[in-house]
């Protein structure tokens, strides 16, 4: 009986994912251009946190977060948001390959809260290609 090698090499070298993707505008809603590397990974979390997950078929059910429907909603105390939010945070990145770590959250709640865009969240996040500083309003 003769051994047959197979190559299984392939299966071994397994690529991360690339990060370029076209260029979001944020300010002009347009596209343009392309991004790659930290700037794609610093708008990926950008994009990640405000879209909602599971509303959006063209994405699975691990992309986007539940920020919105769990924690900017009525009858959510200051007290639970900010028990919560770091979870719903982490739990938004971390299915993507590239994300290393997701810590030192902090929320900011605006005078108005629970009203609508008062809460600003800042965090840190390591990644394959480096560190990303994130703050935005959600």
């Amino acid at each position: 009986m003769s051994v047959i090698s197979l190559p299984f090499t392939s299966l071994a070298e397994e690529e991360i994912e690339t990060s370029k993707t076209y260029h979001i505008d944020w300010e002009n809603g347009r596209i343009a251009g392309h991004v790659d590397g930290l700037e794609a990974m610093n708008q990926f979390v950008k994009k990640t946190l405000i879209t909602p997950r599971f509303k959006c078929l063209i994405y699975d059910n691990q992309y986007g977060s539940e920020i919105r429907d769990n924690l900017i909603a009525p009858g959510v105390t200051r007290e639970y948001f900010k028990a919560e939010i770091n979870f719903f945070v982490e739990d938004a990145l971390i299915h993507d390959e590239r994300i290393l770590r997701v810590y030192d959250l902090e929320v900011t709640f605006g005078e108005s809260y629970p009203l609508h865009d008062t809460v600003t969240v800042s965090f840190s996040v390591d990644t394959v290609y480096g560190h990303i500083s994130f703050k935005e309003v959600i």
